[in-house]
Order: C-alpha cells, then sequence, then structure tokens
C-alpha cells in the first residue's frame, strides 16, 4: 500500500519512537542506539569523521579557554518562574558535550530544579532537526538550519521550528563554530569592505533568495552590481585591471551556507570564478583540510579574497578586512570583543531549535531550561567554557522576548 509522503514521514516517525524500532536494534531507545556508537571505546581509523574520532583528535581543543574577559552584568540573573519536573531531551551538537559545557549547564539547571532529569543526546548537530521532527527530543542544538532541515519539519508537522540563539560561534576555536573572516593577501591595499560589496564580489545576479522554506524575489538583483575587479572595489593603479579571485568552502559545507544566508540572501547564485574547497585525504593519508588549502591560495595570489574560519596559525599571514554592513560604517576590526558583542556583521551562532505548532505554547520544562541558559548564570557557564562566546545583553533581551510570547 502506498501512503502520501506526509503520511510516510508520520508512519517513519511512530516507527522510530515505537515498538518496531525497539525490536530492529534489540530492544534500545533510540537515544541508546545512537549513544551506543557515541560511547564506543574500539580503535577508529585515523580521520574517520565517526563521532569517537572526532572527540579524540578535538579533545585538546576541547580543553582550551579564552583570556579575554566579558561584562556580562547586563544579563539578567536567573530565577524560575515555576519549579519543573520531567525529562528534558537535548540532541545535536557535540561540541557542547565534548567540552562539557552541556554536562555544566544540566547541574547547574537541576539545582533549581531538583525533579528534572536529562537525556543528552549529542554525537553531531546533523540529528539535530530530525531529532524534533521525529519527536525525539525537545531541543535540537545546531546553527542555522538547512532548507531540507526546515523543509522536512513543514513536510511532518506543518510548520517551521523556532530557534533561540543561546551562543555565538568561537573566535578561533576550530570546531566551535569559529568565526568567519574575510581575507586578502598581505600585498593588496585594501583595508575594508562592506556586506554588499561582499554579495557584489562572491556573488551573481540572481531572481531571488531564501527565508527559511520562503522564496523571496525582492532579493533578486543584476548584473550591474557584480564586482569582478580591483578597480570596482577602489583600487588604482596597477590593481585597478585586476580579477578579483574568490575562494571559499565547498558548497555542501554549512560554513558555504552561512556565508550564502548571511551575504547572499540565502541564493545559490555565486561569482563563476569561484574556487571552492572540501577537506581530504591524500593517498599517503595526510589530511588537508578545507580553510589551510584556502589559506594556501590566498598566501600565494595577490588578487585573491576569501571567506574564511579563523584559526590562531592564519595570524600574520594575511590581511584581514575590517567589515560594515554598509558604506555608511562603522567598519568593525575581527577581533573577539566585535564578535561577542555582534558588532562585527559575520558573527555565527547556535541555537536552541523547538517545534512549537501556531497558536500553542511551549512546553514550561524546555522554556525553563532555555531561560536558564539564557540567564546570567547560564552565560557565565559559556563565557567558563572558554570557546563559544556568550551574547551580549542586547541579544539576551531579544531572545529572552520572544520566548516570553510562546509561554
Amino acid at each position: 500500500m502506498k501512503y502520501p509522503a506526509r503520511c510516510s514521514s508520520l508512519v517513519l516517525a511512530l516507527l522510530l519512537s515505537g515498538t518496531a524500532f525497539g525490536q530492529s536494534t534489540g530492544g534500545k531507545t533510540p537515544a541508546e542506539f545512537v549513544l551506543q556508537s557515541v560511547t564506543a571505546d574500539e580503535p577508529v581509523k585515523a580521520y574517520s569523521g565517526s563521532a569517537v574520532e572526532r572527540r579524540k583528535r578535538l579533545a585538546e581543543r576541547a580543553a582550551s579557554t579564552y583570556d579575554d574577559e566579558f561584562d556580562l552584568s547586563g544579563l539578567p540573573a536567573y530565577r524560575p518562574a515555576r519549579l519543573v519536573t520531567g525529562t528534558i531531551r537535548l540532541w545535536g551538537n557535540n561540541y557542547v558535550g565534548d567540552s562539557g559545557l552541556a554536562q555544566n549547564w544540566r547541574d547547574a539547571f537541576a539545582k533549581h530544579h531538583p525533579q528534572v532529569k536529562f537525556e543528552l543526546v549529542l554525537p553531531t548537530a546533523a540529528i539535530a532537526a530530525p531529532a524534533l521532527y521525529f519527536g525525539l527530543a525537545d531541543i535540537g542544538m545546531n546553527h542555522e538550519l538547512s532548507f531540507y532541515d526546515n523543509l522536512a519539519h513543514v513536510r511532518i508537522l506543518g510548520y517551521e521550528p523556532i530557534g533561540f540563539s543561546v551562543v555565538s560561534g568561537s573566535y578561533d576555536i576550530s570546531g566551535w563554530q569559529n568565526s568567519l573572516a574575510i581575507i586578502v593577501h598581505k600585498d593588496n591595499p585594501l583595508t575594508k569592505i562592506t556586506m554588499q560589496q561582499l554579495d557584489g564580489v562572491f556573488g551573481s545576479q540572481r531572481s531571488g533568495g531564501w527565508t527559511g522554506t520562503t522564496w523571496k524575489p525582492e532579493f533578486a538583483r543584476g548584473p550591474e552590481t557584480n564586482i569582478r575587479s580591483w578597480g570596482q572595489m577602489g583600487l588604482a593603479g596597477s590593481w585597478m585591471n585586476k580579477t578579483i579571485n574568490t575562494y571559499g568552502y565547498s558548497l555542501r559545507y554549512a560554513t558555504a551556507l552561512e556565508f550564502s544566508n548571511k551575504v547572499l540572501h540565502a541564493s545559490d547564485k555565486w561569482n563563476d570564478n569561484l574556487a571552492a574547497f572540501g577537506n581530504y585525504i591524500s593517498p599517503e593519508g595526510k589530511r588537508s583540510l578545507q580553510a589551510e588549502q584556502i589559506m594556501d591560495r590566498i598566501t600565494s595570489d595577490p588578487s585573491g579574497v576569501a571567506y574564511i574560519r579563523w584559526q590562531p596559525a592564519f595570524a600574520g599571514k594575511v590581511k584581514v578586512l575590517e567589515l560594515a554592513e554598509t558604506s555608511a560604517g562603522p567598519y568593525y576590526e575581527f577581533n573577539v570583543s566585535n564578535l561577542q558583542q555582534r558588532k562585527y556583521p559575520l558573527w555565527g551562532d547556535q541555537s536552541f531549535w523547538v517545534s512549537v505548532k501556531p497558536g500553542q505554547k511551549l512546553e514550561p520544562k524546555t522554556a525553563e531550561f532555555i531561560r536558564f541558559v539564557l540567564s546570567r548564570e547560564g552565560q557565565e557557564l559559556v563565557k567558563a567554557d572558554g570557546k563559544y562566546l556568550p551574547l551580549p545583553a542586547g541579544v539576551v533581551r531579544e531572545e529572552l522576548a520572544r520566548l516570553a510570547r510562546l509561554e
């Protein structure tokens, strides 16, 4: 018997959370089934990409911290709106589990709500959205969701998920969504660029763009705003007629999607000379990271420009451009303070994603935990963890106002 697509998805959701799933996995629940692989201790091939291998490879970074001080005095202290009970199921982002931040949030929240239990299933951010639309999680933690994450949620549940920003991406710690910088060769005289100019350099003419699963024709632009030479960026002399060579990440990576969402209005129209790179392993077994390949190209190409996830090893090798929303400014330097305050326009973040049917309220236990993470106490734990950046007070106020509308 054939089912409509939506019915098939609902049947699959029931199977995943019910008896049929348990029978096929030796009686294990979905969480137990996922966690048995995440916690496995058997030998792992180098760079296999498994959750176990990634944790071992990133263990040193997981222990790192910032020297910077962040003033969180403007954030509200946590005061429980109510005592809650039950189990809070948090699925997704492995990095908050690898560093211990999720466990610290759990333990601190439990001091206020001793009857609450947690189910932490944190092998990879890739499962955050599926866990939501299959009803396995109360919260899925991930960066901005992809088009198909949103679409699947709409197809199965009939509405898009809602995200609450809870941390900003790190400054330069790989894995913890280290922030996007715009770089050029050290000999390039350019010092600053705007978001609109980035669109002109990296993008192309388009008939529209996306907001979630909604197509926006108003995001269209023509070829007259393409920027293809350094003269169009205001450089004179021998630079005037030089072609701008663009470098970045393979379009299959979340990094490219993040850049497109922020700069190109989530369109798929890129400069046709973009050289995009992915990780690979050579026949000799050496791992070549996409960021290292991009850096190699920029240091050898005076006419190049790239967006790149910043790492400490890159300092001094290239010029990092200041960035502004518009030509009116202000232009902001790429540094920890401007990223933490979200003044530098290409900040990134991680969100708690939830499923709330329009017209209904968020479950009290879930709302209470989100409020705790957004509080001064929750963000002090982010600061102490030293990788993701804590939120500024203005962002916290905005997120709490959004949360209040769902309670």
